[in-house]
């Protein structure tokens, strides 16, 4: 055998074991290196090199003993959050939300600012990068400093060589939007676009910890849906899997922006709302009233308001019912604006659902609000850089 071949062999090894160590340690500490051996299957002294690897790079530390089970009291160990920190972007439609975190996601600094669909790219991206440079200032010195940013963008994105090939809402087209933020910021940028964003920070930190088959629905301007199915975000072949807001569920439907008829977000999302409530007051523009507001005034008892919002949710709930049918998932979590529309708009999801999806499906999956809300998407976009700290992509069994 090539020796040359071994070698490597054999550092790949060692960096899988490192990943298996590191990952029960920040899951599951604090915890002894007996116990991780255990649970492991590693022998002890692969566990105890790899442990002393970790807190000389002050990832992890020993935090004092625990109980003895007979003989001396283990010293327990603990992933270091304070190590670096991680810079977290949520690019929205009429929004930039970016969050600056320690590696337990614990945020240290946010801030939200206001933009324009109608602004260039060049314009979106100048205020992107300087609030990124506001949290890199901010950010506190660690032995890692800032470990990457993650941002998350409403459209169809190449998220392997970090480009936004298709935001219809922000009017973007090939925009090598990874390529643009690390020339300005000489820091790893890591792009994905926003429902699998979202789906992974619910995944690691919201509703979806400890489901292993989940949908996140980003019910905003448009839709878009990130999978969670066996443990693993889903990205299809390419890399394009989720983009559900634009299935079409009306044959000679209302035109989209992408350039279809009849797609699901054009009937089921915030901008569907506004087009309902602008048709029915017949206004110039409906949506200067949030619709935050619009809900209150339903909560009022406003029966125009109400039958807007019904009619939205009961065509949220016809998507739900067919993502329910073909993925078949154990939860499916509601997120961004339309999941503020409380009963009005989960009430009819529910009831669609029951009609429309089968029997066996949806016995065995619920309908949940967000549990991160609006920051869904930064907190996943964070929790993209923390899941590439140290990844296995195809684990294998650990070799001592």
């Amino acid at each position: 055998m090539d020796k040359t071949h071994t070698t490597g062999d054999l550092k790949l090894v060692r960096k899988l074991n490192k990943s298996i160590v590191f990952n029960f340690i920040k899951d599951h500490g604090p915890v002894s290196r007996a116990e991780i051996a255990k649970q492991t299957s590693l022998n002890k002294a692969t566990v105890s090199s790899l442990v002393e690897e970790l807190i000389h790079e002050n990832f992890v530390r020993e935090i004092g003993t625990g109980k003895s089970s007979g003989g001396r009291r283990p010293v327990l160990l603990l992933f270091n959050g304070d190590a670096g920190s991680v810079i977290g972007v949520d690019l929205g439609v009429h929004y930039i939300s970016i969050l600056l975190t320690n590696l337990n996601c614990e945020v240290l600094w946010s801030k939200e600012t206001a933009i324009s669909p109608e602004l260039t790219p060049d314009e979106i991206i100048d205020t992107l990068v300087s609030l990124i440079q506001q949290a890199v200032q901010l950010a506190p010195q660690t032995r890692h400093g800032i470990l990457g940013i993650g941002v998350g963008v409403p459209g169809i994105v190449d998220y392997k060589n970090g480009s936004v090939l298709l935001a219809p809402n922000l009017n973007w087209r090939r925009t090598p939007l990874k390529r643009i933020l690390e020339e300005h910021t000489k820091l790893p940028v890591y792009l994905d676009n926003e429902a699998n964003m979202a789906a992974l920070g619910e995944k690691m930190f919201g509703a979806g910890n400890g489901y292993d088959h989940m949908a996140y629905i980003s019910s905003g301007i448009g839709i878009g849906v990130g999978l969670i199915l066996n443990d693993e975000l889903y990205r299809g072949a390419v890399g394009y899997a989720g983009e559900m807001g634009h299935m079409t569920i009306e044959r000679n439907g209302l035109k989209c922006p992408c350039g279809n008829r009849g797609c699901w977000e054009m009937y089921a999302s915030e901008k569907a709302f506004y087009m309902r409530m602008k048709e029915d007051y017949r206004l110039s523009d409906v949506s200067r009233t949030s619709f935050y507001d619009y809900v209150n005034e339903a909560n009022r008892g406003n029966d125009r308001v109400i039958a807007n919002l019904n009619e939205t949710g009961e065509y949220l709930g016809i998507g739900v019912a067919n993502i329910v049918n073909t993925f078949n998932p154990n939860l499916v979590v509601i997120g961004n604006t339309l999941a503020a529309g409380g009963k009005w708009i989960f009430n009819p999801i529910e009831k669609t659902l029951a009609t429309r999806a089968l029997h066996f499906s949806t016995e065995h999956v619920k309908v949940v609000r967000s549990q991160l809300g609006d920051r869904a998407c930064a907190i996943g976009s964070v929790s993209s850089i923390l899941q590439n700290l140290f990844a296995v992509s195809d684990r294998p069994s650990p070799l001592p």
